[in-house]
């Protein structure tokens, strides 16, 4: 059994290209001993972004704080606040942004594919 405080997981500001004001606590990873899935905590501080971007790994999300949008396929914003669950599925684009006046905060998880950590994600082809 692990068990992890949110807040004793330092967060580390994402400095991806396309990714800003963005913070992530990588909190249950292969680091841990997780060999299947990651647990992450994900902070956008206001007009914080990620890139729009497509990986192998499915994602679930859960907003936790705030609001925003997530950005499809077709590009299409569609709202998203607390409460809400969203999944991605792999090889699906996909962007996240914080639209309101404070932090967006949600809970992802993603499989941990052989040779990864839960950290980062492997790129679509």
């Amino acid at each position: 059994m692990i068990l992890k405080h949110s807040d004793d997981v330092s967060p580390e500001t994402m400095k991806k290209p396309g990714f800003n004001d963005m913070e992530a606590r990588f909190i249950l990873t292969s680091d841990d001993g997780c060999p299947r899935y990651a647990l992450r905590l994900m902070e956008f501080r206001p007009e914080g972004h990620t890139s729009y971007h497509c990986h192998k790994e499915e994602h679930e999300m859960f907003f936790l704080e705030g609001k925003g949008v997530v950005v499809g396929e077709e590009k299409k914003e569609i709202p998203v606040r607390a409460g809400d669950a969203l999944f991605i599925l792999p090889n699906e684009y996909h962007q996240i942004k914080n639209t309101g006046n404070a932090i967006l905060k949600m809970i992802c998880t993603v499989p941990i594919f052989p040779g990864q950590t839960g950290k980062g994600t492997t790129p679509c082809e």
